[in-house]
């Protein structure tokens, strides 16, 4: 059975997005119509190209929940997603040499770990009392 073109319903599809030629190539329609496929583009962040480096790597551990929440913070932010200095395993000490010498160069007050403040308490946690 051949499908129906989903924005006029008289043509048979031919085109991304369920629509056919005409329908497809029609000025604004596509942006009413989002991709079907599992290959479309969709989320937050999808942007092609290159995107800057976060500002700081983040110690969390990858598949952790605090590493998935500084991943959907820097998919907001339009940054790229991973830091080359990010944790790649539990007590990993790259971001920490990392973090050592931004602290060398900056003084420690203006050292803002924003990946690592909870949602609750917006205080940064190298601050917080153990």
């Amino acid at each position: 059975m051949l499908k129906a073109c989903r924005r006029c319903t008289h043509c048979k599809v031919n085109r991304p997005r369920g629509l056919c030629w005409s329908c497809y190539y029609t000025p604004g329609v596509k942006d009413q119509y989002p991709p079907i496929s599992k290959y479309g583009r969709r989320g937050v962040g999808n942007v092609i190209g290159n995107r800057p480096l976060p500002a700081i790597p983040t110690t969390a551990a990858p598949g952790t929940p605090e590493k998935l929440a500084v991943l959907e913070a820097r998919a907001k932010a339009l940054c790229s997603l991973f830091h080359p200095d990010d944790a790649r395993f539990d007590g990993d000490p790259r971001p920490l040499d990392f973090l050592g010498q931004l602290a060398c160069n900056k003084p420690a007050a203006s050292v803002m770990l924003k990946d690592q403040t909870d949602v609750n308490d917006q205080t940064p946690a190298w601050s917080r009392s153990a």
